[in-house]
């Protein structure tokens, strides 16, 4: 088995390279809310730590559709209520490295590192 799945997105590609040269090592595509099939790009469940990577944002994507929205709420609403911290990137975040440094800064927070 790989350590990672086939990354589904040039921002997800991005950003799981971005991890690799902090040696950081995401769970991808994270089940978090079995039996619902709600899953996080990347997480760190031992930290509570998800990241999801918003495609389509400037286009009418997936996450743009009404529906899709709800769905979305519901998801991150139920992480907050199980003590998940979720951080959403637009892909241009996660390539400017925007992404990756907000990751850094909440994982040393959760480890007390200031």
């Amino acid at each position: 088995m790989r350590p990672y799945p086939q990354s589904g997105s040039v921002g997800e590609a991005t950003f799981l390279l971005h991890c690799r040269a902090y040696n950081l090592t995401p769970e991808r595509e994270f089940k978090f809310a079995l039996p619902r099939k709600y899953r996080f790009d990347f997480a760190w469940p031992e930290k509570k730590l998800a990241v999801e990577v918003e495609g389509g944002t400037w286009i009418n994507g997936r996450h743009n559709r009404a529906s899709s929205i709800e769905k979305d709420m519901e998801k991150y609403n139920l992480a907050a209520k199980q003590g998940w911290v979720v951080l959403r990137f637009s892909t241009a975040m996660v390539t400017s490295g925007e992404a990756i440094d907000e990751v850094l800064s909440v994982l040393n927070e959760l480890r007390g590192v200031k």
